[in-house]
């Protein structure tokens, strides 16, 4: 058997196991979340109107609930996830953003749990190398988009041009670009650009979804202390996390202005109260799944001949004696 009709027997096992274990009221539930902090037009939006310690009404004692729902968000996912890679048209592009401690990581671990890793691509963008800083700033980025079929997952994205570069000059400089070009009017040339990028992926095929982390500064000071004080996290400890807190207010003013360049209804943001991890990774299951399904996907139909050749197998397989 080929590895897409592998994939579909899984996805009808996976499809079975959603029905039988999650009511459809749950899954309504996770819909409503999904709307209550989607960007689709970012003209009006403010930052400050978005509580970092929102729980959607579930409350801390709910977290049990919010643990089984999102059980269901994951096994939901993975059966959208089967039926894009057997479909094979579209793409989805997942893009996380957040400052630092605000769990992407743990986030993209536990709602991707389920997901088979052969239809799923995760980058992390670091630091740009010499060979992407004699590109645009797009390159690095745009050779790592996911292929038809495929989600593809980036733990920091081209928005950190608009972001970390506009917080610290010394990255712009860094980015050599000609005497003229890096004017009053970058960051805004900037966004257009971003915005024009994602229409243009949307109309070809790729769909995509831009997660914000939205996390408190007390949450981030509690986060990074954590670090410090137990051993077991010492390794995540880097000492720039203190010096980029210092520019929280300059960061904060840039996601505000990039969201509301760029969110639109081919290419939302996704603003997630993040002080609650056990909340963050429900929302962003439910939205990825939203996401999916509004590609209305299918298994793949099989032709009469197809039909024809499965039957006759089947009959050779059946009067085969061991």
């Amino acid at each position: 058997m080929s590895e897409k009709g592998q994939k579909g027997q899984k996805g009808q096992a996976a499809d079975e196991a959603l029905d039988d274990e999650f009511s459809v009221e749950q899954l309504a539930r996770m819909r409503e979340l999904v709307r209550r902090y989607l960007v689709t037009d970012g003209s009006a939006f403010r930052l400050a109107d978005h509580d970092p310690a929102d729980t959607g009404g579930l409350s801390s004692d709910g977290k049990k609930d919010a643990k089984t729902l999102l059980r269901a968000g994951v096994a939901w996912l993975a059966r959208e996830q089967e039926m894009l890679y057997a479909q094979d048209d579209w793409s989805l592009l997942v893009i996380f953003q957040a400052m630092d401690a605000a769990g992407k990581d743990s986030t993209i671990e536990h709602v991707m749990s389920g997901v088979n890793p052969q239809g799923c691509q995760v980058y992390s963008f670091k630091h740009p190398s010499a060979e992407e800083l004699d590109h645009d700033y797009l390159w690095r980025y745009l050779q790592r988009l996911p292929e038809r079929g495929r989600i593809g997952i980036f733990n920091r994205s081209y928005y950190e041009d608009v972001l970390v570069v506009r917080v610290h000059e010394s990255l712009l400089r860094a980015q050599k670009l000609p005497k003229g070009l890096a004017g009053e009017s970058i960051w805004r040339d900037r966004h257009e650009d971003i915005a024009a990028t994602e229409r243009h992926l949307a109309r070809n095929g790729t769909a995509i979804l831009k997660v914000f982390l939205n996390i408190s500064p007390a949450e981030q000071k509690r986060r990074l202390l954590q670090r410090l004080e137990r051993p077991e996290k010492h390794w995540k400890w880097d000492s720039r996390d203190l010096v980029e807190r210092g520019f929280w207010s300059d960061y904060m003013r840039a996601y505000e202005e990039a969201i509301r360049a760029t969110a639109t209804p081919q290419a939302p943001w996704l603003v997630v109260p993040a002080d609650h991890k056990w909340f963050a990774r429900l929302v962003v299951a439910a939205a990825i799944v939203d996401r999916l399904e509004a590609m209305d996907l299918a298994y793949p139909e099989v032709d009469d001949a197809k039909r024809a050749e499965i039957e006759a197998a089947r009959k050779t397989l059946s009067a085969d004696d061991d």
